[in-house]
């Protein structure tokens, strides 16, 4: 008896439960991330709507950050109603390419590689493979546009191609490391090629100024030729809704 009573104290304690708050009738995890340069509590929603995310120094006590959490609930509330809901694609019969909605043209005998068509996508296979066959499809989509953006851009500001890679980060559009390499976000094929393109002039010229200082600013007018103002517009009116797709 001894011996059971000392094996069950010896036992680990489970977790804790991950902490939620309730939004629009739904629990919404909250992830904290404890940041060594954080001097206050940041909060955010993911894109996605699938956790608030609350960044705290490291002296912060956790209960104190999900009490943060709940008294700006209304805020959140809002930013939850601004999610998009998600899409199926494939019911709905048309992908979003470039700005455009293009028809999905299925035919189980057809080849399997999609075809790009003047406003349509064609491609055979089985039907039930089709959502992640279209999703590495736009994935390559958002490769060759996004090389062939980074190689102008850079050409412009007379600078070397540096690597580029796809990311599906849920906040940022866009980074770009300290070792020179570029990440833009997948989901931008999905947007009107002005915008793509801004988020990719963008990146390019954190290659110079890894800052948002006024040589920042000069230079990425500089180089970019159409309006940042409305591409910045269109990111924050609309970016949200490039994550419906493809989960």
């Amino acid at each position: 008896m001894i011996e059971w009573l000392r094996d069950d104290y010896r036992r680990p304690a489970k977790p804790a439960a991950a902490p939620t708050i309730e939004l629009s009738g739904r629990a919404v995890p909250i992830a904290l991330n404890r940041h060594p340069r954080a001097k206050r509590l940041t909060l955010r929603l993911a894109p996605d709507g699938s956790a608030v995310r609350i960044t705290l120094p490291r002296w912060c006590r956790s209960a104190d950050a999900v009490a943060f959490a709940k008294v700006r609930r209304d805020w959140l509330e809002a930013q939850f109603a601004k999610v998009p809901q998600a899409a199926d694609p494939i019911a709905r019969g048309t992908i979003r390419y470039r700005g455009e909605e293009i028809a999905i043209r299925w035919a189980e005998d057809a080849p399997r590689k999609p075809a790009l068509e003047e406003q349509a996508i064609r491609l055979g296979g089985p039907g039930g493979t089709l959502a992640p066959r279209l999703n590495r499809w736009l994935e390559t989509e958002a490769v060759r546009l996004m090389r062939a953006d980074l190689d102008h851009y850079c050409t412009r500001a007379r600078l070397e191609v540096p690597d580029l890679r796809l990311t599906r980060a849920q906040r940022r559009w866009g980074s770009c490391s300290s070792k020179g390499v570029v990440r833009v976000n997948w989901r931008l094929v999905q947007a009107p090629d002005a915008i793509r393109r801004s988020v990719v002039a963008h990146e390019t010229a954190h290659l110079v100024h890894f800052d948002h200082s006024p040589s920042f600013h000069r230079l990425l007018r500089e180089i970019y030729e159409d309006d940042l103002t409305a591409a910045d517009g269109w990111l924050r009116t609309h970016g949200r809704g490039l994550y419906a797709d493809f989960g």
